[in-house]
This record gives C-alpha cells, structure tokens and sequence, in this order.
C-alpha cells in the first residue's frame, strides 16, 4: 500500500543578516535603509529576498545532488519582508517518482509566510511558478514611473562581469563574496576551496547569482523615471549549464519581458541571460520581477489622476 500524502524536508530556523543598509542606487538610500523604508510605511529596512535563497540549498543538494548547482532552478514570490533578528526556515516537498518539479516555501518562526516556490532540475520540466504568475498578468493602466518602457525592450548593450572572491559589487551590494560568506546562513566549502569543489573551482552561491546580474544594471539603461524606491517581487534564478565560478567573466543580456501593476506598484520583469565570455554558450538565466513603489515618487498621485482623465 502506498499513500499520496506530499511528505516535504525542512532545515533549521536561521537569523538572516541585513548587508544591504548601506545600499544605494540613482543617488538616493533604497528601501533598505531603516529611515527609508519607514519613511514608506514599512517597520525597518527588510532583508532582500534572494537572502532566503541559500536555506533551500542545502536541502536540494540532499535532494539531487550536484546537480542542484548546475541545473536547477528556484522560482519565487515573495510574500512578506523579514527583519533583521527574525528567524525563517524553508521547506521542500520530497519528489516522488522521479518528479523534477516540486513545491517549495520558506515561513518565519510563527508561520508567517516569506515565500513560496517551484524548485525543479531541468530542463523540460513544466511552468516554474513565475511562468505561471506571468502567464496571469493582465495590462496594466496609465503607467507614470514606468510609462517609458515596452515589452521586448533590450539593454542598451551587453555587459562582461565577474564576481571576485574580494571584489566589492559596488552601490547596490556594498559588500564581497568574502563578506556575504561570514553572514551566509548555510555555508559550503564550494564557495570558499577550491580543491574540495566537485567541479575544482569555487561556485557562486544561488543567493549571489542575482548580485552578479544585477551589477551592471545601470548599463541596461532601461528609461523609467525616478526617483522612486524598487523592491524585489518575484526572483527566479536558474542554471542551464552551470555552475558559476567565482572570477569567472560572463557576458550579460537583458530584455523586458512583462510590465504590470498593483494597487502599490509599477513592476517590470526582466530577464537577465547570462553567458560565457564570448556570447555562445548560455549558463544561466535570471528573471526579476522590479516592482517599484508608487509613493515614492514625487506627485505619483496627481500625474497618474492627469493621465487617468
């Protein structure tokens, strides 16, 4: 006799750091910044989301191995921020029958919801949750901070970046690898040592896979209006042909691939393709879904009414 109950894994509660206090971008603190985000109405500056990411690590190694780094993906919404000195654990749905899709969560001590998940080992494996909350996108209305930009928009040009162990990532991440690795909630040595990587080389870890995407993104020169503060909606992070190496260059390419809006939102979703140096061969992709806050930019209200009639 067998059952169909989903049996899923979990880890331990963690404490994730904030590293992001310091970050700026357009000249201006982000949300972040304590006196920022309560100027918006939010209880502090809230950790970022990809933070979240490395507590499924662990448990997707346990589940398909290696692998995990050099074909899979993890496809998030977020759904409530966390704060520096709250715990989170993440859960995991065990595959049954050779399933290489399965349902993944990560919740605050109380159970509180942070986010919800596909995680799944490519390729060919069905919708990952953001195809899925894409595909339900409706148009949105009269944009104003967004109103500039178009669906299949490419960045002004391509991008050569790298991720040194020491190298500082600049405004938006004010730290280095080497940093993040002393805050890391779940740490490996395939980070930090060489000789012990499967693959002789240290691996960028899945959390700082959208640090390396996102350091260069000025140069996409997408034209949205500013000041205004962004957020991380939604996150998916997936391996083609990885892993990523650290001091490895990779090429990068990105295009619009959606436009939407909430009732405190414009949001744009950008898909980052990461290559080898010469453009060939793809070995990951990143998709990010910007969602930026109406209140935050000047007189949002009284444009959006003129547009609005």
């Amino acid at each position: 006799m067998s059952f169909d109950t989903p049996i899923s894994i979990s880890g331990p509660l963690r404490k994730p750091r904030q590293m992001l206090a310091d970050q700026t971008y357009g000249g201006h603190a982000s949300l972040h910044d304590d006196a920022m985000a309560e100027k918006l109405g939010f209880r502090a500056g809230p950790i970022e989301g990809p933070t979240h990411f490395s507590q499924f690590d662990p448990l997707l190694v346990d589940i398909w191995g290696k692998e995990w780094f050099e074909r899979g993906c993890i496809s998030s919404h977020f759904k409530n921020m966390v704060f520096e000195g709250e715990e989170v654990r993440a859960f995991v749905e065990v595959p049954r029958d050779g399933q290489m899709s399965v349902r993944a969560w990560a919740e605050k001590a109380d159970g509180t919801s942070v986010l919800e998940a596909t995680a799944s080992l490519g390729p060919d494996v069905g919708p990952t949750l953001l195809e899925q909350r894409r595909a339900k996108l409706t148009p949105p209305g009269n944009l104003v901070i967004l109103s500039d930009l178009t669906v299949g928009m490419e960045g002004a040009e391509e991008e050569l970046v790298q991720m040194g162990a020491d190298q500082h990532m600049g405004d938006l991440y004010p730290f280095s690898l080497t940093q993040k690795l002393t805050a890391i909630t779940e740490n490996t040595s395939w980070y930090s040592d060489a000789k012990s990587s499967p693959w002789g080389r240290t691996i960028v870890p899945t959390e700082m896979v959208s640090v390396l995407a996102e350091y260069t993104n000025r140069k996409a020169a997408f034209p949205t209006k500013g000041p205004a503060i962004g957020l991380f909606a939604d996150l998916e992070i997936k391996m083609i042909e990885g892993p990523l190496f650290v001091g490895e260059e990779y090429l990068l390419r990105r295009d619009i691939t959606a436009i939407a809006e909430s009732k405190r939102t414009e949001s744009y979703w950008v898909r980052t393709r990461i290559f080898n140096k010469a453009g060939k061969r793809q070995i990951a992709e990143v998709m990010l879904n910007h969602a930026v806050v109406k209140n935050s930019f000047e007189n949002y209200d009284k444009i959006r009414a003129s547009l609005d009639g």
